[in-house]
């Protein structure tokens, strides 16, 4: 299970989960094991029939709510249920075996195949501690033999935003996967492709191939007020289309580690599967992206976390339009202004973003910025606090300029800073989303000097994320791509480019622990 513990001493010993659910199963129709958080995708072939266009944007039945003085989400469920999907994810790892024999392995209750019922029961039953459970069979590999599928499943949620197929979800949904499977709510399947996924916000992009399916309505976040009812359509442990309510508990809420989303905090129930599935408001307008859950148990606990729609939708412009997302830097660290802060700076109140330190090499450091300012606005945009000011430096496009009001001395100053590009800002080199070449599956970037210079060569692609073909051919994290088809490679447009005009098979040069080698990619 991911999670993530947050430093504050007051809630030291809760944990935030990200909420997709997972399990396990052999080739053998092994009994799955559930395990908590694992990481989404699948596949499936479509089949053909065409789902009713959606319906007008519902609203509360008065009668209903006048008749038990509680709000009635049916009509929106009627309306827009059939946009949500279920998203499954299959990992595929390569277990090398021998012969038969080879494959038994030993254990307090003889040698046992990992094929018996007994040694899975076993292998249950004691975990890591069960001898054999692990490792290869007696005798090693050594005379070659066949190869094992160890598959992993894992569930989350996605919605429908166009009537071609693009679907929203989270992007630790479908992170690492192998096949991705998008199921609807009529029961067909349909095999997806990832577009775009962008870690940072945690939002990706699928397609499916398909025509006149069901959407949800995009609203407005900034819109929603605390107190609003809202509602969560999702998968919760594998179960479609469940749904929850409950109320918007606070807005623009900061996580540790999460700094670029404002989170929707909310009471909605949400548990591992609602990863990626929609937040209504009460008229049918989708507000956010359900990812996070904060608990001490891994369970629901009172306490949901949602990226805002306006947020999650500027992500996904970029996802279709290029496979990977810019931001913006300032390069300063930023702390809150607190009351006895306040008085000690002569400011009338806390607001803004103290900078507690400038980074050296950063944007900020080549302006007259200075640690102690405390930054009051950004472009005329107001900073009430300081977890709000990434989030305004983050969708600002690097080389513009940033004019920033600041407090120094007693009274306010004007300073303008260029905008500097976020450092290791990863391509996912794929095909144009109309182009028939199926997507290599590579999250790449381009070296930087002191890489070159380690790795001796003059250009290449740093390979960071490896799903599809890619990483059923055997392309790791860490490879660096030298080039293809014998073209080499310094930018992640070039692979780009060059897949776009690629037949079904391509030959990848990579180097790997300075040794460099032709890799055979079946992009079919």
């Amino acid at each position: 299970m991911q999670t993530k513990r947050f430093s504050r001493s007051l809630v030291a010993v809760a944990v935030v989960v990200a909420i997709s659910a997972g399990f396990v199963a052999g080739r053998h129709g092994a009994t799955p094991q559930w395990i908590d958080n694992a990481h989404a995708a699948g596949a499936v072939p479509a089949l053909q029939t065409t789902p009713p266009a959606p319906q007008p944007a519902p609203v509360m039945p008065a009668e209903a709510a006048r008749a038990t003085g509680v709000p009635d989400f049916s009509g929106l469920v009627d309306a827009y249920g059939p946009a949500v999907v279920n998203i499954s994810a299959e990992h595929v790892a390569k277990t090398k075996l021998s012969s038969p024999q080879q494959q038994r392995r030993a254990t307090p209750f003889g040698n046992m195949s990992p094929d018996d019922p007994f040694f899975q029961f076993f292998k249950r039953f004691y975990g890591d501690q069960f001898p054999g459970g692990g490792g290869q069979g007696q005798g090693g590999d050594d005379d070659g033999g066949s190869a094992q599928d160890q598959n992993s499943m894992s569930l989350g949620s996605g919605f429908i935003i166009s009537q071609d197929g693009y679907i929203l979800t989270n992007a630790h949904v479908v992170a690492g996967a192998n096949v991705i499977t998008v199921k609807l709510t009529d029961k067909r399947e349909f095999r997806a492709k990832v577009v775009g996924s962008d870690k940072a916000s945690d939002v990706a992009v699928l397609k499916i191939d398909a025509k006149s399916l069901p959407t949800v309505k995009i609203g407005d976040a900034s819109k929603s007020k605390v107190g609003q009812w809202v509602v969560a359509i999702g998968s919760p442990y594998g179960f479609d289309n469940t749904v929850t309510s409950g109320i918007i508990s606070a807005k623009a809420r900061s996580l540790p580690d999460e700094t670029y989303i404002p989170f929707i905090q909310t009471d909605v129930p949400v548990n591992p599967g609602n990863s990626g599935g929609p937040l209504f408001d009460m008229y049918g307008n989708v507000i956010g992206i359900n990812s996070m859950i904060f608990s001490r148990t891994g369970g629901f606990q009172g306490l949901s976390f949602a990226i805002p729609i306006n947020f999650a939708m500027k992500i996904k412009d970029d996802l279709i339009k290029s496979g990977h997302v810019e931001r913006g830097r300032l390069g300063v660290t930023v702390q809150s202004v607190n009351q006895s802060l306040a008085q000690s700076f002569g400011m009338t109140k806390p607001q803004g973003a103290l900078v507690s330190s400038i980074d050296k090499d950063g944007p900020a450091a080549k302006s007259q910025l200075k640690p102690g300012d405390v930054i009051l606005s950004v472009d005329g945009i107001a900073i009430d606090d300081s977890a709000s000011l990434p989030t305004i430096i983050a969708d600002m496009k690097p080389g513009a300029t940033a004019h920033l009001q600041v407090w120094r001395d007693k009274k306010e100053k004007d300073i303008g800073v260029t905008i500097g590009a976020f450092p290791n800002a990863s391509k996912v080199a794929s095909d144009d989303s109309n182009a028939s070449q199926v997507k290599l599956g590579v999250a790449v970037r381009s070296l930087t000097a002191d890489e070159r210079r380690q790795a001796s060569v003059a250009g290449g692609l740093l390979v960071e994320q490896v799903t599809g073909p890619a990483a059923a051919a055997g392309i790791q994290p860490g490879d660096v791509i030298l080039a293809i088809n014998g073209q080499p490679l310094t930018a992640a447009d070039q692979l780009k480019d060059r897949l776009a005009n690629a037949g079904t098979s391509v030959a990848l040069l990579i180097q790997r622990n300075s040794q460099q080698i032709f890799v055979p990619v079946d992009l079919e």
